[in-house]
């Protein structure tokens, strides 16, 4: 196991832990727009821990999407240093988390990079993942 891998993995654990109880703004993008583009296939959770666009979208799609990506990094970055773990590493434990949160219908890219629709069973997620 390399030594990148093993920081990795600490932080992934104290970052979970941050996180489990998370509850902010960025977590709870639940404006109209965004739930109707989260229902609609049109938005999903990326292993990186942002919001992405599922296919073609519009200028206004684009704008929600950046704007969430952006308080989500606010927020990512405030805790990675908390939590003594990189951005990235935080990111990408946030990622883990939101896809094992999505509900059925909900789309999430999976570890080779495709997109997937959750069904009723969990969703398919990086082995590295707490």
């Amino acid at each position: 196991m390399n030594t990148g891998f093993k920081r990795a993995t600490l932080a992934f654990s104290a970052v979970a832990l941050a996180l489990t109880g998370l509850a902010t703004p960025a977590f709870a993008q639940r404006d109209p727009a965004y739930e109707a583009a989260r229902a609609a296939g049109k938005v999903g959770e990326k292993m990186d821990g942002y919001l992405a666009i599922v296919g073609s979208g519009d200028a206004a799609l684009r704008k929600l999407v950046d704007d969430i990506n952006i308080k989500r990094r606010a927020v990512y970055a405030d805790k990675a240093k908390a939590a003594s773990a990189t951005l990235e590493e935080y990111a990408f434990t946030a990622g883990c988390l939101a896809i094992a949160r999505t509900s059925p219908g909900e789309k999430y890219q999976a570890p080779d990079g495709s997109w997937q629709t959750r069904g009723n069973g969990p969703p398919v997620r990086d082995p590295r993942c707490p």
